[in-house]
């Protein structure tokens, strides 16, 4: 059986674990945290940091391919791993790219891919030379994560709240929906793409609030998403799985905002919602198997499972029971044992016919079901 391995072991890692029971396959885990999600589930773990080099390349030498659940890892050491014949998706040259703002935008602007206009800033005192970008959007080069390492400058009053270190300020667009397209690359078929969705944003946090799938946009916005999604992909080169985060503006364009190059939040209602889910995609892209299914089933609506506000401590789900006696919703919990503000704690998935249904029934599920200590 091959040896696989993911660095990381957050819940990203627990998902793709729970698909990989399916496969022949021996997995492997690097995380500094023993009581991680991902834990538990895997064949061996190993305690350690996936941003030291010699503990990256110890772990990876002895296995027969490589995954990330975080970009925030040790990229010089999956290069060394490569050159020696383990199989790393994304690979190392496409994850420097995506791991960096400043170079991510970059590459957009090489490849004529349609995103915000943007400047690189150094510090926060250049902030100050840019105030005509205003109202931006400034993002952190390396460090960020889940809307953390993101700050919104509406005017010059604003920049005290900038970051002071090297980023990447946009100017900020007018957005009518958000979307995102996940492509999935073997490097030895034509890509899968999965139905793009539609997603819409906690206003305080910045985390994904809800998401609905398929989303609703004319068909001509659609084959703009998808068309420069796999421009993305095919720009980067890598085999793996990539999450394409777009805008809509008010004219109807399309501009592409983020890419993630591995599974993504926006990309969980697969495990139930889709013939072929995105973690079910992965193994069979790390394991040299044909691609799947990206087709829908049904309709669906995620939610996320956030930590409530004033609540820090031992978890517990309040409302649980009768979200679980819902005979169309998927309770998914990532088995994280503290709870705290806007801490992801899971995910839940409707599906059904009747979309204006499933929209009214993720309300009444944000009334009814809270993540308190």
């Amino acid at each position: 059986m091959q040896k696989v391995g993911i660095l990381g072991g957050g819940q990203l890692g627990r998902m793709l674990l729970q698909a990989a029971a399916n496969y022949p396959v021996i997995t492997y885990v690097l995380e500094n945290d023993a009581e991680c999600p991902a834990a538990h589930l895997c064949h061996h773990f190993t305690l350690g940091d996936i941003k030291d080099y010699d503990t990256v390349y110890r772990f990876g030498k002895q296995l027969d391919a490589l995954t990330i659940e975080i970009e925030a890892v040790n990229v010089d050491a999956l290069e060394q791993l490569e050159k020696e014949g383990v199989r790393v998706y994304p690979s190392s040259s496409a994850l420097r790219i995506i791991k960096n703002k400043i170079l991510q935008k970059a590459f957009y602007k090489e490849k004529e891919i349609p995103t915000a206009p943007f400047v690189v800033i150094e510090n926060k005192a250049a902030l100050a030379n840019h105030v005509d970008m205003l109202p931006a959007v400034q993002k952190l080069g390396e460090g960020g994560y889940d809307g953390r390492g993101v700050q919104i400058l509406k005017d010059s009053y604003d920049l005290r709240l900038g970051f002071d270190a090297p980023s990447v300020l946009e100017k900020m667009v007018t957005i009518k929906k958000e979307l995102s397209v996940i492509v999935v690359s073997s490097g030895q078929e034509e890509p899968a793409i999965f139905p793009a969705t539609e997603m819409a944003f906690h206003p305080e946090l910045n985390l994904l609030d809800y998401q609905l799938c398929p989303a609703e946009i004319p068909r001509e916005t659609l084959w703009k998403a998808e068309a420069l999604a796999m421009m993305v992909v095919k720009g980067l080169g890598s085999p793996g799985i990539f999450a394409v985060e777009l805008f809509v503006d008010n004219r109807g364009d399309v501009l592409v905002n983020e890419t993630a190059p591995r599974v993504h939040n926006s990309g969980h209602h697969t495990i139930e919602a889709a013939y072929s889910s995105q973690f079910d995609m992965l193994w069979r892209v790390l394991l040299g198997y044909p691609l799947g299914n990206p087709a829908p089933i049904q309709t669906s609506v995620l939610l996320n499972v956030v930590g409530a506000e004033g609540y820090s401590g031992d978890a517990i789900y309040e409302g649980l029971e009768e979200v679980l006696k819902m005979e169309n919703a998927f309770v998914h919990l990532y088995g994280k044992k503290k709870t705290k503000p806007g801490r992801k704690m899971g995910h839940i998935t409707l599906m059904g016919k009747d979309r204006q249904e499933l929209i009214y029934q993720a309300g009444a599920i944000k009334k009814l079901f809270r993540v308190i200590a």
